[in-house]
């Protein structure tokens, strides 16, 4: 397996490595300059929801969110992979209401809430899901509004040839530099087109979304506004005690983070011009959480105290008994490593 990913993710029990997760890192200036590259960060990988905020740049350029006075709260649920949680529902609903759009337009579908307690509630009233509880549904309200704002059809937003999916790829094309290919794209699971694109094209792009020079005026802008939308109301991003919400509401404005499916997670770290991205070969979330977390630890100050949960990585049992960890492997530890030396941080979080 010499093209194999090397192993970024370690599971044990007890002594032993009981699974692993391999997969690619790769960080970026907005220049395209690579600043860490760990496995093969040239493959294109689908980005998922990790992209969320870029797909959200055009309801900023289109002047929807201006024309309907969305706030941090709507801006913020718009780049969200949201738990469903009354709070999100309630956002949503709000973008919804300022545009003037009927709820029963969100292409997402429907599924659970993420959290069991507003599953459990939805089935105590006897209702089912609705595509407002989808973990897309902001997403989606604000290409509605997009739409809408530029007297658009709204039926069938979602589809690739839909002038909103077309300024969205455009978009994303010019902020990571590459020409995104229709022989390359997917459907995503809330319906709506999702291109694959080189991992080590991904870490500029965020790199750029960080505030770099390389965006105009008018797209920074707005890339910065929706960012700080996210740091204004980071659980409307994710939601209680999940990865995103953590970091953003203790290390913001230090770094924006958006996880996206299958292993995928990237960030923009502000103060160092630096995209981040990241892919797990076997699409764990459990990996790609860690193999941020431990990343972060050794760039960001005070990202330590925020996620020790994640950097401690404690596997317990159904009784709450340690019985292993979920650990960086050796190669991601010493790419870090490597990495805080060459820039002059403070590694300290960086252990065996």
């Amino acid at each position: 397996m010499a093209d194999a990913n090397p192993v970024l993710v370690e599971v044990t029990r007890g002594s032993v490595v009981e699974s692993c997760h391999r997969g690619a890192i790769a960080i970026a200036d907005a220049e395209g300059r690579s600043v860490l590259a760990l496995g093969h960060v040239e493959r294109a990988v689908f980005p998922r929801s990790a992209v969320k905020a870029m797909q959200a740049i055009p309801l900023i350029e289109s002047g929807a969110a201006d024309a309907f006075g969305l706030g941090d709260e709507e801006l913020a649920v718009a780049c969200a992979s949201h738990g469903g949680e009354a709070i999100h529902v309630a956002a949503v609903r709000s973008l919804l209401a300022k545009a003037r759009i009927d709820e029963g337009l969100l292409a997402c579908g429907a599924h659970w809430p993420l959290g069991e307690a507003e599953a459990r509630e939805l089935v105590r009233r006897g209702q089912p899901p609705q595509p407002i509880h989808n973990n897309c549904s902001g997403k989606h309200a604000g290409m509605l509004a997009t739409a809408a704002h530029l007297g658009l059809r709204l039926q069938g937003y979602e589809l690739p040839e839909h002038e909103v999916q077309i300024a969205i790829a455009r978009v994303m094309s010019e902020i990571c530099g590459v020409h995104l290919d229709r022989a390359q794209m997917g459907i995503d699971g809330c319906s709506v087109p999702t291109f694959a694109l080189p991992l080590n094209a991904l870490a500029t792009g965020f790199a750029r979304l960080a505030g770099a020079h390389a965006l105009s005026s008018p797209r920074r802008n707005a890339a910065q506004r929706l960012m700080g939308a996210c740091f204004a109301a980071p659980v409307l991003v994710a939601g209680e005690g999940r990865f995103d919400t953590i970091v953003m509401g203790g290390l913001a404005p230090h770094v924006f983070v958006k996880g996206g499916a299958e292993g995928v997670h990237c960030a923009a770290l502000p103060e160092l011009g630096w995209g981040l991205a990241l892919k797990l070969d076997d699409g764990a979330k459990r990996g790609a959480d860690a193999a941020m977390a431990h990343v972060l630890a050794a760039l960001i100050p005070k990202a330590q105290g925020v996620l020790a949960d994640y950097l401690e990585g404690d596997l317990r049992n159904w009784r709450g008994k340690r019985v292993g960890r979920v650990r960086p492997s050796a190669a991601l530890l010493d790419a870090v490593a490597e990495l805080a030396r060459c820039h002059d941080f403070a590694a300290s979080s960086v252990h065996r």
